[in-house]
This record gives C-alpha cells, structure tokens and sequence, in this order.
C-alpha cells in the first residue's frame, strides 16, 4: 500500500510559490490601504470645508443663534425614548429602553443602547427660494412644545411657518409630519431635497462583523421590492422609494415617506476605529404642492426581530440578512423555530444549539451512513486499486485512472455518492452562518467563557496583533479547529494518492484546511464554532459506532464478490465519462505519432 511520506520536492516548490504569492499580495493590499488612507484624509479635508461652508449658511440664516438658545423636547414609553432637538427640529436622541449596548470595559453588554446620540445623526429638507438662496430646514431655529405623546416643533423662515410634529407610538415608531404655512411666498419650488447624514455607532462586541452588518437598506414598488448596498454608491434614480433605513448588525433606524423618495442617492464610508462604524449619507426628493411642503413620514427605530418585523407588512423583515432563496427559507422556517421550541423548555442558549446539532445530525444520519458504508467499501478494494496501479506503474495516468474507475464500477462503488453529504452541508454551513450573527435571540446570550453567542470569544487575549487572528484566540475556534482535525484524520485513509507526478498531495491539503478554518472561526460568532465543535465530534461518534458495532467489511467484502458477478450496466455518467478518457486518450496517442514523425 503506498503511504504518505509528506511534501515531496515538486510539492515544497509549489508551497514555496504559494507563500510567495501570498506574501506579494500582503505587501500590494498594505500599499494599496495606505493610499486609501491618504485619499480618505483628504476627503476628511473637503468635508470639513463643506462643513465650515454650511455652519456659515446656517450662522447666516440664524444669527442670533447661541448654544443657550438651543432647547430640547422629550418623549417617552416601555421602548424608546426620545429627544428633539430645537436646532434643525430633529431627532437627536434614540434609545432603546429594553437593549443594552456592549461595553469595552466590562466586556458585558451593560450601557445604555442609543441609536442615535451625540449629533450622530441629521437631516434636514433642503430647497431654493425664489432668490435661488439655499435653505436647510437643519439650520433653523424650532421652538418645541409636548403634550402627552406629541412633540411640536415650530419655526419661523422669513414669516412663514414651518412646523414638525412627533407622535410616539408603540412598536419603536414616531409618525413625523411636516406643515408648512406662507412658505409659498418664500418659495416656488416643486419638490425639497431630503437629506441625512448618519454615523453607525459600535454596539456590539466583534467591530468587523458588526461593521459588514451595516448598511443601507431600501424598499420601493409598493413595499414589494427590497434592495441594501454595503460597500458602493447607492443610485435609484428610476425608482420611488417607499422607504430608506440605516440597517445595523441587530438594529435598524427607517424613515417612511408615504409618497415616495425620488431620485435618491447615497454613499458609505467605513471607519477604522473609534466609536463610529461607518458614515453614510443619503439624499432623496419629496414633493412640493404649490411651494408648500405638506408631508407625512413615519420613524422606525427598531430591533430586527423577525416576528416584529413581520408585523409592521411594510417589508422590513428583508432587512434581516438570512440568506437569500432555499437558505434564508432554512433559517425562517427551519432553524429559527427550532431554537424557539426548544428555548420553551428553559435550557440556556448553549444547551439548545447543543440539542439543534443533534436534530440536525439525526435528520442527516441516513446520507451518514450511506457515506460511510461507501468509506467501509472503498477501504475493502483497496487492495485491489493498489495492486493495478503496481502493474501499470510504467503506463500513462489516463490509463490508470480508466483502470480504477473499472475496478469501482465492478464493486458496485459509485464515487459521486461521497459527494452528497459534502453537498448537504454547504448550505446549511451558510445558513448558519447567517443565522447565528443575526438572530437577536442570542444577543448576549453566554454559554460558559463566551459572553456573548452572537460574537466571538476572547479568553485567551494576546499582547499584541496577529495578522488574520486579532488580538486574541477563540478558544470555541481552537476546539472547533482541532475536532475537525480529528475526524479528517479519520476520514482520509481511504483517499487515492495523486496518480500523477507534479499533482498536489491531497491529503496534506486536506490537512491545511482545517488550520485556515480557525482564522475564519476566530472572528465568527461563537455560537457557529460551538455548533460545529458539537457536529464534528458526533461526527467521530458515528465514524465509530458504524465501524464497530454496524458495518461488518467481511460482509460488505461479500457483498462486493456479489457485485462483481452480475452483469454490468454503464450509467449515462459512467458512459459519458468513459468516452471522454477514450477520447483523450485517443488525442494523446495522436500527438505522440505526430511528434515521432517530426523527428
């Protein structure tokens, strides 16, 4: 039987190109990241001019404004509470009353959870006079007043009057209506131009995973229609959108127009480090009748629970990121009310993604076990598969290769049926990989050293930065990382060696997978390595109750013997690829003649 010795010399060459590769991108991404900081510093510059040009509209506008004319409205109920602010007329203030953020210091989620604080976010209707003068309802100066659950906002433009009303209401919703009275004689425009700037504030543990979870998110066509952007310029110039929101990893802050945003656009920006995630800035039209602005809008400040989401019948429940087609269809209909069914027995977090894995293993157990029945066979002809390659050691691959696949196809082995279980578990692999940094029901859920399930663990914190890894080591990764390890070791001894000389060492590959799964574990919610530590050590429990307690190779030996008797059929696969060998085969034999006869 040939044995694994290792890398060979063609494979440490191979290895040595990839490193260097590898190494080459490193250093073209590092200088490609310092010109992006370069191009951001400056664009840090332009903004800040903007920024100087716009307080000095504003101060223009409002002359007499000082910081003590600033006065602020409140409202409040059992989910959010509200603060207005007098400059601008807007929100300035959002938390979530029954939501906690993460704190660095503690490492808990113990700190009040704002969406919006400290001018994070602003916004503001902008339109021309009949001067061609440009006025942002952002620089006015509103006058607020509250009863009960309404807060009016009322301000003076050239003696007409602009007016904001706020109404809480239950479900993290605040109706917004904007009245506009003699603003006709300042004004013949036909639409305004919306504007807000938002800044996504750091609430959760894992900034990177937090921070890919932040973006725009969008509906049109009558609520039927659901588009995001992450990563570009966002651009709907065709189409009227119904809403806009700023989507975070477990929250979202929409506003609803209930005629439409037109011509909108946006763009994003990351931010490395700091208190804020990202920076995005969008702009849309609304109309105006007769040089009025008379419109209705809805504030949503929302968690982005699936069954809350769901109610408002407005699409929102798009917001949440579990997959697209078949996989987010597992996630809703699947996964999600599993954990809720077992959560009812009182279990903690850990515990029912303990007894998830199970049921899934136990749904999945018959594709198992065909697989490892097509292991326990490939395991018997061995042998045989050894004992052909021996005698065809001085032949062409393609002869060897047509020489094992005969040997399988006596036995009664089809190779494809190993592939299934792989198959399978790509999509639940990235179901779950949605599922787990998205469902709100295990934010802050811990389950032994992880304090939060949701996020990555950091029990092992290193003194200094590792590149791919952190700061830390996640000891679910490692426990992950070395049960994956465990049962490749256990499953690779039926692989075939590479027949051709210059071919990659496919166990050795096989090995090195496991490793870069931990870079990718590391940083990933923990609740996803918890769940497939759990699956790949049922996995080794299988491997060996079928190998000792219910295969038995003398029968399946038999049973091979058996096969090899009857009559063969090809399958229209094994027929295809049959004449696909003979024709290479044939192609090959061809250039060899035309080669001989050049000589």
């Amino acid at each position: 039987m040939q044995q694994n010795k290792g890398l060979d010399k063609s494979q440490m060459i191979s290895f040595s190109v990839l490193c260097l590769i590898l190494f080459g991108f490193m250093f073209y991404f590092q200088d490609k990241q310092q010109k992006e900081e370069t191009v951001k510093a400056e664009q840090q510059k332009t903004q800040q001019v903007k920024s100087a040009v716009k307080q000095t509209q504003a101060a223009q506008i409002n002359s007499n404004v000082t910081p003590g004319a600033i006065q602020s409205a409140n409202l409040a109920n059992d989910e959010l509470k509200i603060e207005f602010s007098s400059l601008g007329g807007q929100v300035s203030k959002v938390e979530l009353a029954k939501f906690k953020a993460y704190n660095q210091k503690t490492d808990v989620a113990d700190l009040p959870l704002y969406l919006i604080t400290k001018n994070n976010s602003n916004y503001g209707f902008q339109f021309k006079d009949k001067t061609g003068k440009l006025i942002n309802t952002k620089d006015l100066v509103f006058t607020p007043s509250v009863a009960g659950n309404v807060a009016t906002m009322t301000a003076n433009l050239n003696g007409a009057i602009v007016q904001f009303v706020y109404t809480l209401l239950p479900k993290y919703t605040v109706d917004f209506k904007v009245r506009t009275q003699g603003l006709s004689k300042i004004s013949s425009e036909n639409k305004a131009d919306f504007i807000w700037d938002y800044n996504v504030r750091n609430l959760e543990k894992g900034r990177a995973q937090e921070q890919s979870h932040s973006e725009f998110s969008y509906a049109f066509n009558n609520y039927k229609d659901y588009d995001y952007d992450g990563r570009t310029d966002m651009s709907e110039d065709e189409e009227t959108l119904n809403w806009i929101g700023v989507k975070q990893q477990f929250f979202s802050s929409v506003i609803e127009s209930k005629t439409g945003f037109t011509n909108s656009k946006g763009n994003q920006e990351t931010i490395d480090e700091g208190e804020y995630l990202k920076k995005l800035n969008f702009e849309g039209f609304v109309a105006m009748n007769g040089g009025e602005l008379n419109q209705d809008f809805t504030w949503y400040f929302m968690p982005l629970d699936l069954p809350l989401l769901k109610s408002y019948d407005k699409n929102f429940d798009e917001i949440l990121p579990l997959g697209w087609s078949f996989i987010g269809a597992m996630n809703r209909y699947f996964f999600m009310p599993m954990y809720n069914f077992i959560a009812e027995w009182g279990l903690s977090a850990g515990w029912v993604i303990f007894l998830m894995t199970i049921i899934v293993k136990l749904i999945l157990s018959p594709i198992m076990y065909k697989q490892h029945k097509l292991s326990a066979m490939m395991r018997v002809i061995r042998p045989e598969i050894d004992e052909a390659t021996a005698k065809l050691k001085d032949a062409d691959p393609m002869k060897k290769q047509q020489a094992t696949m005969e040997i399988y196809r006596k036995a009664g082995v089809n190779q494809m049926a190993g592939c299934l279980p792989a198959l399978v578990q790509i999509p639940i692999f990235y179901a779950l990989f949605r599922f787990f940094p998205n469902f709100i029901d295990l934010r802050g859920e811990g389950f032994w050293f992880a304090k939060d399930l949701t996020a990555y663990d950091d029990l092992i914190k290193l003194p200094f930065n590792v590149p791919l890894l952190g700061e830390h080591i996640s000891v679910f990764a490692i426990a992950c990382t070395v049960v994956i390890l465990i049962y490749t070791v256990m499953t690779s001894g039926n692989m075939q060696q590479p027949q051709q000389e210059g071919m990659p060492n496919m166990k050795v590959l096989m090995y090195i997978f496991p490793i870069t799964f931990l870079f990718f574990l590391n940083t990933s919610a923990s609740g996803l390595s918890w769940y497939y530590f759990v699956s790949n050590a049922i996995n080794i429990l299988i491997i060996l109750v079928i190998k000792y307690l219910i295969l038995d190779e003398k029968k399946i030996h038999a049973q091979i013997q058996a096969n090899k008797e009857k009559p063969k059929t090809e399958s229209k696969f094994q027929k295809r690829m049959r004449e696909m060998m003979e024709k290479a085969q044939e192609q090959q034999k061809a250039q060899g003649q035309q080669k001989s006869n050049r000589k």
